[in-house]
């Protein structure tokens, strides 16, 4: 059980840590509260539930994942990419529907650590992320236009088109005043790290925009219009259930556990690029587990790793889990103490914040690279990405996962033999061991693609830091797809940054084709990308010789 279960606090906690980094950690924990708080309300809100739900699972699984995890520097919470889940669970089941579902999922998660399928979740591709993530954030932001209008629309639609049909029919009802505040929180949250790094944009608009709502008593609808009461404290709740209805709340629970646990992966796998370290998948996912069973006992929502507070609190000098526990701590005494003036907020302030929430969520960057990229990968993304909008994202995951599987085999298929076999064979240097001290050659035996891309990327980044020179042999690379593209550049900036040269040898021309459009030939350097072996050899010798 120590391999499935071994939390990294208890293991840092056995090492030691440092008066120094306890205080770096306390500070972190501090800002990263200050910037959960907002995020806290806005996500709790625009699912259906009241305020202190959102804060409540801050706190609660904030704690737990961050006590229990296996990552380092991991902040848990309520995140934008629930936001749909848990709206559509409350609309159809009520917020008891969604207490149970919740516990379910971690129920659900705690089997996938234990039946160690955390590097199960590698098997999803990136376009099938980058699909249904974009999806979502379309998704966020067309709930958030009649907030941020100001329009007054009794119930809004379900269904996305018809939510637009809605909107335009209301267009001549806009609020100039709900519409300002929105440009002015969307502004001061993008534009104020300009002005400091340590007080997030959101906080301060929140803040700023409230006090002038009231001293100027401008005609907009607030939280309290919505929630006549907001608890103040944390209470054991019970929810009530039949044995014989479980069944009906598989679905969602089983939604919350797989989007819970690849976004909680993801947010580790992007701390680890980071910080430099190796978080435990296994752990990782019975720690949020946890946190979903425990977290509903309180009121509270579903919640996962949070890349955006994760690397926020990596930035302030976050690194071990102390931080955030600090985190929910001060999220505690703020809903302790300051609970009631969430009442005084506008919802055009919150529709602002959680515009730029699904602005920095579509990944946008990422949708325009697969667009550019092979037709088997854009194919799964846009197909995920239009189902999640126009369906439900259980559906969109679950025909994405299947597309995927059958277009990974069509291309398996596809491969001709003839390009495993390339002018990086001419050669007979294979006893790696007679190579200079410094100089690495690690080889890819296949094709790059989603399944096998993150061990790729593992080893690569472990061999290639215990040298100054990697040369990576890719001569039996017959295809790379956009998911092994992605962590195959990460790996490449992580070494570069360390310090270590790395050099090619054998990319086929389809292979360095990808290479180039996704710019990883210009961050390798074209120049280090030799057709055979020997020439890279080569270069790596002369480059230690003149760096000796």
């Amino acid at each position: 059980m120590n391999t499935i279960f071994k939390p990294k606090l208890f293991t840092l906690l056995k090492d030691g840590i440092s008066k120094k980094q306890i205080f770096s950690d306390v500070v972190a924990g501090m800002i990263v509260g200050i910037v959960a708080l907002p995020l806290a309300i806005a996500f709790a809100v625009a699912s259906g539930v009241s305020p202190e739900k959102g804060i409540i699972t801050a706190v609660v699984a904030g704690i737990i994942i961050s006590a229990l995890g296996g990552s380092r520097v991991q902040i848990g919470g309520p995140t934008g990419a629930f936001i749909v889940i848990v709206f559509g669970i409350v609309t159809q089941y009520g917020v008891n529907g969604l207490l149970i579902s919740t516990i379910m999922a971690g129920i659900i998660l705690v089997l996938f650590g234990v039946l160690r399928l955390g590097n199960l979740l590698r098997y999803f591709p990136e376009p099938l992320i980058v699909g249904f993530t974009s999806g979502i954030a379309l998704v966020i932001f067309s709930t958030q236009i009649k907030d941020a209008l100001g329009l007054n629309i009794d119930k809004i639609p379900s269904e996305f088109f018809e939510k637009w049909i809605i909107y335009f029919h209301h267009l001549n009802e806009i609020n100039m005043y709900a519409l300002s505040i929105t440009a002015a929180t969307i502004l001061i949250t993008v534009y104020f790290k300009h002005i400091s790094n340590k007080v997030p944009g959101s906080f301060v608009a929140i803040l700023l925009l409230t006090i002038v709502v009231q001293i100027f008593h401008l005609p907009v609808t607030t939280i309290g219009t919505f929630f006549s009461s907001i608890n103040s404290d944390i209470s054991f709740v019970i929810p009530n259930f039949q044995l014989s209805e479980l069944s009906i709340y598989l679905a969602p629970a089983l939604t919350i556990a797989i989007l819970g646990g690849v976004e909680s992966l993801l947010s580790a796998v992007v701390a680890d690029g980071m910080i430099g370290g190796n978080h435990r998948s296994n752990t990782e996912l019975v720690a949020q587990g946890i946190a979903n069973i425990v977290t509903p006992f309180f009121g509270g929502i579903p919640a996962t790793g949070a890349i955006a507070r994760t690397a926020t609190n990596v930035k302030n000098g976050g690194r071990t889990p102390i931080s955030g526990m600090v985190h929910s701590l001060v999220l505690l005494l703020i809903m302790l103490f300051f609970i009631e003036f969430a009442k005084l907020i506008p919802m055009s302030i919150l529709a602002g914040i959680l515009i730029v929430v699904s602005f920095n969520m579509s990944e946008y960057k990422s949708f325009i690279s697969i667009l550019k990229g092979s037709p088997y990968d854009y194919v799964i993304m846009l197909t995920t990405f239009v189902l999640t909008v126009v369906v439900d994202l259980t559906f969109a995951i679950q025909i994405g996962i299947v597309l995927a599987s059958l277009l990974f085999m069509q291309r398996m298929a596809n491969v001709d033999d003839r390009k495993l076999v390339k002018s990086d064979d001419e050669d007979d240097i294979d006893n790696y061991d007679k190579l200079p001290k410094g100089i690495s050659v690690y080889e890819i035996g296949g094709p790059l693609f989603f399944a096998s891309a993150k061990q790729y990327a593992q080893q690569l980044n472990n061999i290639g830091r215990q040298s100054k020179i990697l040369v990576i042999r890719m001569r039996y690379v017959s295809f790379i797809d956009s998911t092994a593209l992605h962590n195959f550049k990460e790996t490449i900036k992580i070494l570069k940054d360390s310090g270590v040269k790395v050099l090619t040898s054998g990319t086929n021309d389809e292979v360095f084709k990808e290479l180039k459009t996704h710019k990883v030939v210009e961050l390798i350097g074209e120049v280090n990308m030799h057709k055979t072996y020997p020439r890279a050899i080569a270069q790596a010798k002369q480059f230690l010789e003149e760096n000796s």
